[in-house]
């Protein structure tokens, strides 16, 4: 449908259902004109769809946006995000404080600064946004991890007579978020899983930013989301509404397997661009809104148009349903706090974002020992320690457990038989492992994802969306340098540490020794509010005698003077497993008549959070003498050591050898250490 002839067959006969469509579609329309900017063409292709399940599925109540037990709705498609923000104004979305979440004059500012429709929709900045989406495909991986999150939910807590976790997951993608790799690996676990709970909606319009699809994409998608065991139902016309209700209804009836609605749509219905690329990603310029308008039966002269009766009958066929389920919900758990008191604490704490009462009684104190422990198996009994008294504290790896020690001893494994499980096994996946975790933790899980520290590269982007979403997903990354030795440089993470520590709000932390790997744990579980990537050792590290050096507590504020004499003439720095080689190097400078200091810097994040004051203490402008020890890059070293300091990083890849040739190698020993120190102190 492109040419002007045709659009005198769009309109018909003004029904409320039609005018709440055509409303979305015009609202989506004016808000991207205004902007001069945005995708107007899937928001007035898929209207019905979004109108369809809002109006007569979607269990959801917009005065209680939060409520723990309603359905999800995922626009992993965000460039799309004018028929989200449309769905939530005509919906009556709510905030805490009453206000309208959206509310006409919003979508008027649609893509302006410190609006609350920005370009993609944000979490947190956006009240009824379930998770930021725009980067395609994560929003796929972020409704797997929330249906996996509600089973687990339904497996612990559900009781009989108390289904306190009924819920389902639906998500509206498009064609590039089936061209992305990290849906597939998403929709391979949710097949495996069986997750009868989660619904995908594929816009198939077979168009793209550069023409047509069949450019560089023809595949079946529906036949292999059948291989991955999912039920896929096709829906020929996007304007069907009774098909879609019928597919709707399909997919509530389904209990064995995920749900695959195949919608075919016409991107920008109704204009003189539908069905070009025209309509994708710029505004319709304003004589084709006209003309569009025209083909509606709308008004062409009102911008922004809600015609009387549309938005109270929106919000009221979602609220008659969402509501009274919502209030059963609040009646439901009240009485469960009475028969299943230790559960109700326990789910009270996971949905507050709390902590039991000593969730840290178990985190051992590791003795000092020369020969040490990999930071990776410190880790792993930290884990274990914690995970006992939080039991939504869980996750698991890309097929690399018994590597990294993620895996919860005496724990099932999660699985469509075990929905209670609490180990995780999400495949050599590492991006959709991150997608999905993500999910968990928006659901209110502290769950992690492992492996290692090399394979970031594959799972940058939920990391990087963790951050923007200042949610409390756990990275567990381990393999941590040069130390992973005969591996080789495949294995050997040189720029990964400076390419996390790039990322805002990410707390990066790489622990020293054992007692540094608890105190790490221990500050990630507190925090809570933003994601943590822990960085850990393949190789035994010394754990430090803490009664000759300062105590591991130093990690929370994420550098400390971990050893130093009383007017240090230069101060050593030093990350995970060289600090123990630091503090060699300290006794040995030390005992040549050197006043020295050694900072044991974990986590730059969390440094950067400390006072003037308290910067100064550790690393005094007095003293410019400075080296900084890492086996990794040397990226961002230059704003602790200065002009005056020296690095002793990687400025190449790594070598397969057994590590002790590697640290003679690369300059990772103590007499290089103490060579530098002392060159840099002009002796």
């Amino acid at each position: 449908m492109t040419d002007t002839a045709t659009l005198s067959t769009v309109h018909e006969d003004g029904s409320p259902e039609r005018l709440a469509i055509d409303t979305i579609r015009t609202l989506s329309m004016d808000a991207v004109q205004k902007a001069n900017s945005g995708h107007p063409g899937t928001p007035m292709a898929l209207a019905p769809v979004g109108w369809t399940l809002w109006s007569k599925f979607l269990r959801y109540d917009p005065a209680h946006a939060d409520w723990p037990n309603r359905d999800r709705f995922v626009l992993s498609v965000g460039h799309a995000s004018m028929l989200l923000y449309s769905l939530l104004h005509l919906a009556g979305v709510k905030q805490k404080d009453g206000a309208e979440a959206v509310s006409l004059e919003d979508i008027r500012q649609f893509r302006q600064l410190s609006s609350k429709t920005p370009g993609h929709p944000e979490y947190r900045h956006t009240t009824g946004v379930e998770t930021t989406t725009g980067p395609l495909g994560q929003g796929c991986g972020n409704a797997v991890g929330m249906a996996i999150a509600e089973r687990w939910m339904a497996g612990r807590y559900n009781k009989p007579g108390f289904d306190l976790f009924d819920h389902d997951v639906y998500a509206l993608c498009g064609d590039g978020d089936m061209m992305e790799g990290v849906s597939g690996e998403a929709a391979s676990i949710a097949g495996h899983l069986k997750l009868s709970n989660l619904c995908w909606i594929y816009d198939s319009n077979h168009i793209s930013i550069e023409g047509a699809t069949d450019l560089a994409f023809d595949e079946d998608v529906g036949k292999r989301f059948e291989a991955y065991g999912w039920n896929v139902i096709h829906v020929d016309d996007a304007n069907d509404v009774a098909a879609l209700t019928a597919a709707f209804e399909t997919f509530k009836a389904t209990n064995d397997r995920p749900t695959f609605i195949v919608v075919h749509s016409v991107i920008g219905w109704g204009s003189p661009r539908a069905g070009s690329e025209k309509a994708h990603g710029e505004p319709l310029g304003a004589e084709n809104i006209v003309k569009t308008k025209e083909a509606y039966g709308w008004p062409v002269d009102k911008d922004f148009y809600v015609p009387d009766g549309v938005q109270a009958g929106f919000e009221k066929s979602i609220s008659d349903r969402g509501a009274p389920l919502r209030q059963a919900w609040d009646e439901l758990r009240e009485k469960y706090r009475t028969e299943h008191a230790d559960l109700a604490r326990e789910l009270d704490a996971l949905m507050g974002g709390t902590l039991p009462d000593g969730w840290d009684a178990d985190i051992p104190v590791f003795e000092a020992d020369a020969k040490g422990v990999a930071s990776r198996d410190a880790g792993g009994k930290v884990l274990n320690a914690i995970a006992k008294r939080v039991p939504w504290l869980l996750g698991g790896s890309a097929d690399l457990a018994p590597s990294t020690k993620t895996d919860i001893k005496g724990a099932a494994s999660f699985e469509a038989d075990n929905y209670g499980g609490a180990n995780f096994h999400f495949g050599v996946r590492e991006h959709g492992m991150g997608a999905v975790v993500n999910g968990m933790a928006l659901s209110g899980l502290r769950a992690y994802g492992s492996t290692f520290l090399v394979f970031l590269d594959y799972m940058r982007a939920p990391v990087r969306l963790s951050a923007l979403m200042e949610i409390g997903s756990v990275w567990v990354y381990t393999h941590d340098s040069i130390g992973v030795g005969e591996d080789g440089p495949t294995h050997q993470p040189i720029e990964h540490l400076a390419t996390m520590r790039a990322i805002p709000g990410l707390d990066t932390i790489r622990p020293s020794d054992a007692n540094e790997v608890a105190a790490a744990w221990r500050a990630t579980m507190e925090d809570g509010k933003h994601p943590t990537a822990l960085v850990l050792s393949r190789q035994a590290l010394p754990t430090l005698d803490r009664t000759k050096y300062a105590s591991a507590d130093g990690l929370a504020k994420g550098g400390y003077v971990l050893a130093s004499a009383e007017n240090p003439q230069v101060i050593l720095i030093a990350t995970g497993s060289e600090v123990s080689l630091a503090v060699e190097a300290y006794e040995k400078l030390t005992a040549d008549g050197v006043a020295a200091r050694v900072v044991s810097m974990p986590s730059w994040y969390r440094y950067e959070l400390q006072s003037d004051a308290y910067k100064e203490s550790v690393l005094p402008k007095g003293v410019s003498a400075r080296v900084a020890i890492e086996m990794a890059g040397e990226i961002g070293w230059d704003r602790y050591v200065g002009l005056s300091g020296e690095t002793i990083t990687m400025s190449t890849f790594g070598a397969s050898a057994p590590i002790a040739k590697l640290q003679d190698k690369y300059g990772f020993t103590v007499e290089n250490i103490v060579k530098v120190a002392k060159q840099v102190m002009g002796s």
